[in-house]
């Protein structure tokens, strides 16, 4: 109705009084007056942001470390494989393949920041021919068998492996951490091992080799599959294999192409 006042019934500051008023507001805004109130400034924040991310150790968003993986090839799949897989994104503490549905695992990581970076790689990638659902667990630990209570090697605690990969606080591998890619990382060559070695090695985990590139001295390659299903599978086949003269395999994602 016109004869409703417009606005928000306040009077219109005078100009003059309005820019005094900017004027002395924008004294009060010194920089960094707010940082002893613990107001991070953007570098921390973008810092802090960036340690959640790659989940670093001690570095914990809390949250859940437990997660279910679902729709299994559970024909195919072990306790073995799921902790190379998932340990491309952090330290697996404990993998239970589940009794009474062998098509589902519970998978424990070493903090919340692990579990998160490997559900969002791995959630809707390609198994041994299943695409498989990763999602947060209701529980907060993976339960060992009770002493003398025969699984079928269904669970398995992996808490002291030597084959994690983010034991040491730091590690370059917290800067490697990319999602599942066509291209692997290799590393870890011996001298000895020659191109045509490789290929028919990881060839022979049912793929196709599409490229393969030596760097470092030979010390390592990038090596590229057909799939991103087929690398997957190299992956969890070679990774820690062991190539001759006290030299394991170390295979990871790349985010290179050849």
């Amino acid at each position: 109705r016109p004869d409703l006042p417009s606005g928000d019934g306040q009077p219109a500051l005078d100009p003059a009084i309005a820019a005094a008023f900017a004027k002395e507001t924008s004294l009060l805004a010194v920089p960094g007056a707010l940082s002893p109130l613990g107001i991070p400034n953007a570098a921390a924040a973008a810092a802090a942001a960036a340690a959640g991310r790659v989940g670093m150790p001690g570095v914990s968003t809390g949250g859940n470390t437990v997660l279910l993986v679902s729709n299994l090839n559970e024909e195919m799949v072990t306790p073995q494989s799921l902790f190379t897989l998932f340990g491309v994104y952090g330290d697996v503490q404990r993998v239970k393949i589940l009794y009474n549905k062998k098509d589902s695992a519970l998978i424990q990581m070493a903090d919340g920041n692990q579990s998160q970076l490997a559900m969002n790689h791995l959630n809707g990638q390609k198994m041994y021919g299943k695409i498989i659902r990763v999602t947060l667990s209701k529980h907060q630990t993976v339960q060992l068998p009770r002493e003398g209570l025969d699984d079928q090697g269904l669970t398995k605690d992996f808490g002291n492996s030597p084959l994690h990969r983010f034991k040491k606080p730091g590690s370059k591998n917290f800067q490697n951490i990319f999602p599942p890619s066509a291209t692997l990382h290799l590393s870890n060559i011996p001298p000895s091992v020659s191109e045509d070695d490789l290929r028919m090695l990881f060839g022979n985990t049912g793929g196709t080799v599409k490229a393969f590139k030596f760097f470092q001295d030979h010390k390592m390659a990038l090596l590229q599959m057909s799939t991103v299903e087929e690398a997957i599978q190299a992956l969890i086949d070679l990774h820690n294999y062991n190539l001759g003269e006290n030299h394991h395999l170390r295979v990871s994602f790349s985010k290179s192409t050849i």
